[in-house]
């Protein structure tokens, strides 16, 4: 693989699409259609304005791996609307935007754009193992800041984060990392694993917000360094500090594997070169006429063709 990546955060893109457009955006038969449109869109003005050579969508096969519930049982805990055994738990999604999903899968697959998700991994997940194996920049496209921790100026890897749509997005490089949060790619994760994240069911250490954090990394370097100071009479921490750190160490142990991406998933064989036609004609024009698709998707095929 050659030339700029560029790697979809795809559920985050979906939900903004979701979220951003009316649901009076509807197929002919009334049906909801407004992430799938939207969907399209995003992606036509993220090609034509960045003009990647190779895309991936890149989909969440298990929203919340059990391996990671295993060492930390709160995490997304919040967003299951149900558990399952030997399953993915199901996730909380509006009831308009669950049947949305196939559709966004089909219509992509019919436009030979790559999506790839991998059994027990998580999109992000995904997204980091593809970035590790790039040869040229990546550019990676999400709502969610834990992909900041890819951020890599030095491979020209960069997270596109959408302000609004994703007509207005923040080019995030470590200069905007170490201006917003004093730390670069690499110590995002460590910044993110002790500030915690509700969001996501991380509880951090107590005590411990983005600023402290911050500082406590920039004087030690990394977490390792962190932990190895609270054994250090003579490092410079407070006495709270040294005690919630203390207290925090089972948590601290096991956090950095749910915290960091993944990057080693087993991906599979994909030709990820952006289409110039589509892959299955016949069945995107049924896709089309079916969900009233029209000037979202002749949008995207006119900017790959071209």
């Amino acid at each position: 693989m050659t030339g700029r990546l560029m790697l979809l955060d795809t559920a985050s893109l979906y939900f903004r699409a979701y979220f951003g457009v009316p649901d009076s955006v509807k197929a002919p038969d009334g049906t909801p259609v407004n992430a799938v449109r939207g969907l399209l869109d995003f992606i036509d003005r993220l090609v034509r304005d960045h003009r990647p050579e190779h895309l991936v969508a890149c989909m969440d096969a298990d929203w919340r791996p059990r391996w990671r519930v295993e060492l930390i049982p709160t995490y997304k805990a919040h967003r299951v609307a149900a558990e399952h055994t030997g399953a993915p738990d199901a996730e909380e999604v509006p009831d308009t935007l669950a049947p949305q999903v196939p559709v966004i899968e089909s219509v992509l697959d019919a436009v030979g754009i790559a999506r790839v998700g991998v059994p027990d991994y998580e999109a992000d997940d995904v997204i980091g193992t593809f970035t590790g194996r790039a040869t040229g920049p990546v550019d990676i496209v999400t709502g969610d800041r834990d992909l900041y921790q890819l951020v890599d100026d030095a491979r020209g890897v960069r997270v596109l984060y959408p302000v609004k749509g994703v007509g207005t997005l923040r080019i995030t490089d470590e200069s905007v990392l170490r201006e917003k949060y004093g730390v670069d790619g690499r110590g995002y994760a460590d910044l993110a694993l002790l500030r915690g994240d509700p969001s996501d069911g991380l509880p951090g250490v107590a005590g411990i917000g983005e600023k402290t954090a911050a500082k406590l990394l920039a004087e030690f370097g990394d977490l390792a360094g962190i932990m190895a100071a609270v054994d250090d009479p003579r490092a410079r921490l407070t006495p709270s500090q040294r005690r919630r750190l203390t207290e925090a160490r089972p948590y601290v142990a096991v956090a950095p594997k749910v915290v960091r991406v993944a990057g080693d998933v087993p991906l599979p064989e994909v030709d990820t070169a952006l289409p110039s036609v589509p892959r299955d004609p016949a069945g995107l024009a049924e896709l089309a006429a079916r969900w009233g698709l029209g000037g979202s998707l002749q949008r995207l095929l006119d900017t790959l063709g071209g």
